[in-house]
């Protein structure tokens, strides 16, 4: 009996552990804002690091280097590969950087329960979210629906 009364307070303790998360989180998400950035992205591997254009993320790793552009910047590259979708980038401006725990899991979530795909990019102050040009409007629908409010740039 003793055993099941401490099992029960362990469920308890982690009980309000999650609805105290839950509350963080949905105050974050609250404070939170999108913008919806101008262009037509593009996923794009490349054989070298490129030097000219301007050029929204380039990332390099052991095994690739990848760049996202918008289209009208595939000239400047040297692709090996393109993704054959086009994307909206989508800036989300996050109210607490680094100590946001299940932000993206929520947002991620919450796309994906609507039948939509994200790619996610994270640089020092932001996360972005690249989705299918066609799912813009229904995305940006989603990041309301869960509570942050859009900006203009």
């Amino acid at each position: 009996m003793v055993k099941c009364q401490h099992f029960q307070l362990k469920l308890i303790t982690f009980t309000v552990l999650i609805l105290i998360m839950d509350n963080k989180l949905e105050r974050i998400i609250k404070n939170s804002t999108f913008t919806l950035i101008d262009g037509n992205y593009v996923y794009a591997k490349v054989s070298k690091v490129p030097t000219k254009g301007k050029h929204f993320m380039i990332s390099k790793d052991n095994d690739e280097i990848t760049v996202v552009t918008e289209s009208k910047n595939l000239k400047f590259l040297d692709i090996m590969e393109r993704n054959k979708d086009n994307y909206s980038l989508i800036s989300l401006n996050v109210s607490i950087p680094f100590y946001s725990v299940g932000f993206l899991a929520a947002i991620s979530g919450q796309i994906a329960k609507n039948g939509m795909n994200i790619l996610i990019i994270s640089t020092y102050s932001k996360d972005y979210v690249m989705v299918r040009k066609e799912h813009t409007k229904k995305a940006m629908a989603t990041l309301k629906g869960l509570g942050l409010s859009k900006t203009s740039r």
